[in-house]
């Protein structure tokens, strides 16, 4: 049996006895594809970036636990646990992790089989957030002005969520209309995804775009060559304090300080209700080596220490909306990120967001 995943379009497909996924370490040089077997090769992969983006290690993690599910429900549980610590802000991860651990049990108490059951519900995640990624583009398109340069961080198009994309799908979706001048991508140090991969999505779909340092941002900004600010998500807190790769919370400053719009772009899965504010979200330490060189040649001296956070938290107040597959949500965000939560109150904030 092949996935519904499996398409031409697809960074993760799940075969029958393995997960594929594109390695995205080895972008832009080559499109290596790696075979993952065990929860352990997926854990090792989303641990060392091969898959990375929120959305995206949520979906490898599903697969990998359906495939884990045909040696029995003790391994597809074990599964479930050694993923879920695989990277600790994504709140995406342990949300999918969550979710397939739900459907084993469900299937369980009612006689079906544990294995079908977890495939079925791996590739619904893959397809509900394929289907989010396309709203979340029609309803950000509407923010972006007419004529924009648009600047984003890191990568947060298709290889980050398995579909389209979240920030980064906003601004094809924004170009497909006529409305983006070029995107300015931040080169997002120190593993350089922004010029890697970002670049990379850009000049396939045949956008203009920039590479910028990351320390000209602020030269940018006061060149007045910033229309508005897209970036993505791995956690959103209750109040609407953002995690995001670090990087993203001097861009906000910068925003406001220059009266630039500051939008975030994620799936409902991104938000944490749980989580009441910023300072709550456990923010991932990355190895010293990733900064003190690139790659095996070093660029700093022996001895020398390196402080590397993989995020950082935008407070609240610096974000000017947040767009989910739901519609848009503005402040306060208490009640507004609740109400896309919520799916009733979601579908009216939808409808109200596309009308925007």
């Amino acid at each position: 049996m092949q996935a519904a995943t499996e398409s031409s379009r697809s960074f993760i497909r799940r075969r029958y006895d393995a997960l594929e996924v594109l390695d995205q370490r080895a972008l832009p040089e080559a499109e290596r594809w790696l075979v993952l077997r065990t929860p352990a090769d997926t854990v090792t992969a989303i641990k060392e970036l091969a898959i990375r983006g929120a959305p995206a290690i949520g979906i490898a993690a599903a697969h990998a636990i359906a495939l884990a599910a045909r040696e029995g429900p003790k391994s597809a549980r074990h599964a479930a646990q050694l993923l879920a610590a695989a990277r600790p802000t994504a709140v995406n991860l342990r949300w999918a992790c969550e979710r397939m651990t739900a459907a084993l049990e469900r299937a369980l108490a009612e006689g079906r089989d544990p294995a079908r059951a977890l495939a079925a519900e791996a590739d619904a995640i893959d397809q509900e957030q394929r289907r989010a990624d396309r709203a979340i583009a029609t309803h950000g398109a509407s923010l972006v002005p007419d004529g924009a340069r648009v600047l984003t961080i890191c990568n947060t198009g298709a290889l980050a969520t398995g579909g389209e994309g979240t920030a980064l799908a906003i601004a094809l979706e924004a170009h497909r209309q006529g409305r983006v001048r070029e995107v300015l991508a931040l080169e997002t140090r120190p593993l350089l995804q922004g010029a890697r991969l970002t670049c990379w999505e850009l000049e396939r779909a045949g956008v203009p775009h920039r590479l910028l340092c990351d320390s000209a941002a602020g030269a940018a900004f006061a060149s007045g060559l910033v229309d508005c600010v897209l970036v993505g998500a791995d956690r959103i807190a209750r109040n609407g304090d953002v995690a995001n790769k670090i990087g993203t919370y001097p861009l906000a400053v910068l925003a406001e300080r220059h009266d630039v719009p500051f939008y975030v772009a994620a799936p409902t899965s991104t938000i944490d209700t749980a989580t009441a504010s910023g300072t709550e979200i456990p923010i991932e330490q990355r190895p010293e080596e990733e900064v003190l060189g690139f790659g095996a040649v070093a660029t700093a001296p022996p001895g020398t220490r390196a402080w590397n956070p993989a995020f950082d938290v935008t407070p609240a107040a610096l974000v000017a909306a947040i767009v989910c597959e739901r519609g848009i949500a503005r402040p306060p965000y208490d009640r507004s990120l609740a109400a896309l939560v919520d799916s009733t109150a979601g579908e009216q904030l939808s409808r109200a967001g596309a009308r925007r």
